[in-house]
């Protein structure tokens, strides 16, 4: 019935995430609000972790794509699982550091680091820094040596796979602001001028081909690309790359229709064309790194509003006002991305109408999403839109200066705020006069 299995319905109709009903977490912390179950975040940490031991006998590492949802708890939750982090700013870097999290752990993302972010990563001691471009090499290679260390990176290569995904979140072809090509030999000579940089040690390659991917295909054929590339490599250069990141994008269940892959059935799948490349190329096989973070993280969430307007349009459409809208979740206006939702304190009854769910800011296209079904609702009912864990809060705003809303995390049934409400003294914090 519901697209999340930490999802259900109690005895008053209501709907529940992680055993809680939604009704009364809405009651006690407001809205808009976040609310994510940590059991399940932590079973999506174990699948992944268990299945990459399965498929590459301990020689693999789960790191968790931080740019999903990050913050302290998050970290931490990823921390204590035993998975690697993936960061992509200052920022992301400085959560992780808060908590402890163990540097060598640490993957350090981006396509235009500054010297603030590298100087961080160097200081800190990340354990790689996937380096982008050029420039970034040089200007790393700089760094390192002015700071008496050699900075432990990977190539993030372009492998000029389709994902079959949408356009915006599409990043393994050669037209994509990410990484180097390969089939203008950019790729292979920025190996040859990384073997020659005293600051620099290549230690493998990464590549990511998108977001919200069904397909085992895709994944694989990366891989059997990857692996040429290491192998050309090895016989062109000498150099024996020991770690291949096959980065994340492993698709959720936003809607009833869509049909996720197993985490299992992926590593089983792709591990057997990584064996299977790796045997018939002659190398030995690499140290498997992959990334997912919606997948984690996504399923695991919902969003919680209050309706404060139901405007009818005959013939034309039924707008649902909710007191969030497109800044806590930009996804539709950014990607016309779909969701679930549902009237949480009517979630036992059937989804009869058709509506748009509208938000609160003053622009036309702030929608949560369009011919969405959905039971009877009036003003003061609460609308809970799923799988929502990843990627809203992220890239939450204060536009019309709304304060961001809270996050609350559930374990074991007992609820806690892992991220406060803003407050309006927050909004104006860094205004001077």
């Amino acid at each position: 019935m519901f697209v999340s299995d930490c999802l259900g319905l109690n005895a008053l109709g209501h709907l529940t995430i992680g055993g809680r009903d939604t009704v009364e977490l809405a009651q006690t912390y407001g809205t808009p609000l976040y609310v994510m179950d940590e059991d399940e975040i932590r079973r999506a940490c174990a699948s992944y972790r268990e299945s990459i031991n399965k498929y590459y006998g301990g020689r693999g590492l789960v790191t968790y794509a931080s740019k999903a949802f990050c913050c302290k708890a998050a970290c931490k939750i990823a921390m204590e699982e035993g998975l690697g982090l993936d960061v992509v700013s200052i920022g992301e870097l400085y959560t992780a550091q808060s908590v402890g999290f163990p540097p060598e752990r640490i993957f350090f993302h981006g396509n235009n680091k500054t010297v603030q972010e590298l100087l961080a990563a160097l200081e800190y001691g990340v354990g790689q820094i996937v380096v982008d471009n050029l420039s970034e090499l040089e200007l790393l290679n700089q760094l390192a040596i002015s700071h008496n260390q050699k900075a432990s990176i990977l190539f993030r290569i372009k492998p000029g796979v389709d994902a079959h995904t949408h356009a915006f979140i599409r990043t393994g072809q050669i037209d994509s602001k990410f990484g180097f090509a390969l089939e203008t030999g950019e790729a292979l000579g920025a190996v040859r001028m990384a073997a020659g940089m005293e600051g620099i040690e290549l230690k493998g390659l990464h590549c990511h081909i998108g977001s919200q991917i069904f397909d085992i295909e895709p994944f694989e054929h990366a891989a059997e690309v990857m692996l040429g590339f290491i192998a050309e490599i090895r016989e062109k250069t000498g150099l024996a790359l020991k770690i291949l990141d096959l980065g994340g994008g492993f698709g959720i269940k936003y809607l009833p229709e869509h049909d996720p892959v197993q985490y299992d059935r992926y590593m089983m799948q792709v591990s057997e064309t990584v064996k299977k490349s790796c045997a018939a190329l002659g190398i030995n096989t690499p140290y498997i790194v992959i990334e997912p973070g919606r997948s984690i993280v996504g399923p695991a969430g919902v969003t919680l509003y209050t309706v404060g307007s139901v405007k009818e349009i005959p013939g034309v459409r039924t707008y649902v006002a909710v007191d969030g809208g497109m800044c806590d979740n930009p996804r539709y206006i950014l990607y016309q991305s779909e969701y679930e939702a549902m009237v949480a304190n009517k979630a036992s009854q059937p989804r009869l109408r058709t509506v748009t769910i509208a938000g609160k800011c003053c622009e036309s296209g702030d929608l949560i999403g369009e011919r969405m079904p959905l039971q009877e609702v009036q003003a003061g009912d609460i609308i809970a839109v799923l799988s929502t864990g990843a990627y809203n809060y992220s890239m939450a705003s204060n536009y019309n200066r709304i304060p961001k809303p809270a996050v609350v995390m559930l374990r074991d049934g007992k609820d806690r705020v892992v991220v406060r409400r803003e407050t309006l003294d927050d909004i104006i914090r860094n205004d001077l006069l």
